[in-house]
């Protein structure tokens, strides 16, 4: 029997019918647990959190979930990252090291308190940063380190800790693809001083947008709380503000939904899991298929199922697998959602455009200026755009998992006999 005639030569893809709920990753499970949370908000008249009780409560859910003391909630995965930054306030031109493997709301936070975003290298199997390359990039004006555990990988946090102890640094964790991520049995959002979760559409748990930001060090719990609160203590009752801070209010709407989604989490964890077990036994005999590297400290939470492929074996551009494997029909990102590379290739970066044309805070008395170029990270810059990342999901079958390792496998034949 002959090979599968691939879809990008006329023959019939794998996948025929769509995806359940979530072929462009934004569909949850969302239904009648959020509506009668909803309708408590609703007729009570009260959406703003300081009158009511859902964002409150869904606080001390979330901060007894992962057991530590205080959670703020706010407005999006940025502004969760926003007020840790807030929290541990910088000084102008402070420099704040992170991975260039990131979104952008892993960055804006730096630079919107006149910090200077420094971009360490990534481990090119598991892709988060480098303790190594960390700790090469710490300047006299080095206040913070951002970890962010990439598509629910957990980071080597144990080397990243101790670096921050020797130099006096805090640590930030961007867990908006990380939930319930573990490293060596510790949840990963309590390890640093402060742990950033996003509720954006497409997280593990979402109220449409939506952030919680855990607050492990104590001495940050009142201004990481006061900085989502522009700056106001509302105890006694008088009215004042005490720092610069945004607004960053959670609505008790969003609060009634996130709520409802925190007792989903586990659920939701326990079949993304199943799913990625299956795909990566599936995976395992396909020639010249990497699927997801596990570190052995970490438990992987699979926001996204991203593998790579040996383009030497196959004889093949990552690209040129890729656009074969969406032919068949199969949900997957070249690049993993990250087309241009390191975060720092974005035009606001690389062109520095912040406030009006003045280039601030590279380009003033307070910091240095950086030019931002592929060669400052020469794993990241060549690892993103050999990545294939395929949306995951809580609500794949056993069958659908079959197609996708089907259809990688039919694209791996193809590219071997060509």
């Amino acid at each position: 029997m002959g090979r599968e005639k691939l879809a990008i030569e006329g023959g019939k893809p794998v996948r025929i019918k769509p995806f359940p709920r979530a072929a462009d990753s934004t569909g949850r499970d969302i239904g009648e647990e959020e509506l009668s949370l909803l309708r408590e908000v609703i007729y009570s008249g009260t959406l703003w959190r300081n009158n009511g009780s859902k964002v409150i409560r869904f606080e001390k859910a979330f901060a007894s979930f992962y057991g530590v003391e205080n959670a703020v909630a706010s407005t999006s995965g940025t502004a969760a990252i926003h007020v840790a930054v807030g929290a541990i306030n910088p000084n102008p031109g402070d420099e704040i090291i992170t991975t260039p493997l990131t979104d952008m709301g892993t960055v804006i936070p730096i630079l919107c308190q006149n910090a200077i975003p420094v971009f360490a290298d990534v481990d090119p199997r598991a892709f988060n940063i480098d303790p190594l390359s960390i700790e090469k990039n710490i300047t006299s004006r080095t206040i913070a380190i951002i970890v962010v555990h990439i598509f629910g990988n957990a980071a080597d946090m144990d080397p990243i800790m101790n670096i921050a102890e020797k130099y006096g640094l805090y640590v930030i964790e961007d867990c908006s693809q990380a939930y319930l991520t573990r490293y060596k049995g510790k949840l990963v959002g309590t390890i640093g001083d402060l742990g950033c979760f996003s509720l954006q559409q497409s997280k593990h748990i979402t109220c449409g947008d939506g952030g919680i930001t855990l607050v492990n060090n104590p001495h940050l719990s009142s201004r990481a709380k006061l900085f989502a609160d522009k700056g106001w203590p509302r105890e006694g009752g008088i009215r004042d503000h005490i720092l610069l801070a945004p607004n960053y209010r959670m609505t008790e709407l969003q609060g009634a939904v996130a709520l409802a989604q925190l007792n989903k989490l586990e659920k939701v964890l326990s079949l993304r899991r199943k799913n990625a077990k299956l795909l990566t036994e599936l995976l395992q005999d396909i020639p010249g298929v990497h699927p997801p590297y596990v570190p052995p400290y970490s438990e992987h939470s699979y926001w996204k199922y991203v593998f790579t492929i040996d383009e030497k074996k196959l004889k093949c551009t990552t690209k040129e697998f890729g656009n074969a494997l969406r032919e068949e029909r199969i949900p997957v990102e070249i690049g993993a959602g990250y087309p241009k590379g390191p975060i720092f290739m974005c035009e606001m970066l690389k062109n520095k455009r912040t406030y009006g044309d003045s280039q601030f805070p590279w380009n003033s008395p307070y910091g240095r200026n950086i030019d931002y170029n592929e060669s400052l990270t020469p794993v990241a810059s060549r690892i993103i755009p050999r990545l294939l990342g395929i949306y995951w999901d809580e609500f794949f079958s056993e069958e659908d998992i079959k197609d996708i390792a089907h259809a990688i496998g039919k694209v791996v034949d193809y590219f071997l006999e060509r």
